[in-house]
């Protein structure tokens, strides 16, 4: 059997999210959406919150499922079982970011990272953008999945 880890923030989960993950399980028998904690950023939504966004977005594809990663993300590819790690890129800047992260972790473990080239569509989607749109009043709801937009509304009502 054949187990990917799609890791990231997840703040919030994008359609963007979902396509890769979508396209993800039809080349592994099993995707795990990892909701990672990344210390150089402080997160609008709190980790259970990304975690239920991200079940009821990828609730349709059935090979899919969501975990919290504690701590390093190799070692949480080696608890689940992972035979890979797989990232989106929306362009070459994206790439630049992972690549040393994908040779960062091979390093460490062996685990090879695949890297999906993002749908033309969505290319324009991240997670930081549509918060920003969100803290300055604009609708996201044409770029997250069904729920995510009014988590997004009421994280920033609460702050």
């Amino acid at each position: 059997m054949t187990l990917a880890v799609l890791p990231g923030t997840y703040d919030p989960i994008t359609l963007g999210h979902v396509d890769i993950a979508a396209r993800a399980a039809t080349m592994f028998d099993e995707v795990v959406i990892g909701i990672a904690h990344n210390s150089t950023k402080t997160p609008l939504l709190d980790a259970e919150t990304r975690t239920r966004l991200a079940r009821g977005a990828t609730s349709h594809l059935e090979s899919v499922r969501v975990e919290v990663i504690e701590g390093l993300l190799v070692h949480f590819c080696e608890e689940v079982g992972a035979t890979a790690i797989v990232k989106g890129l929306r362009g070459g800047a994206d790439y630049d970011v992972e690549r040393p992260m994908a040779l960062m972790n091979r390093s460490l473990t062996g685990i090879e990272t695949v890297f999906l080239t993002g749908d033309n569509a969505l290319s324009h989607i991240a997670s930081s953008l549509v918060r920003d749109v969100a803290r300055h009043g604009g609708d996201i709801d044409a770029y997250v999945p069904a729920g995510v937009g009014a988590a997004v509304r009421g994280a920033l009502e609460v702050r």
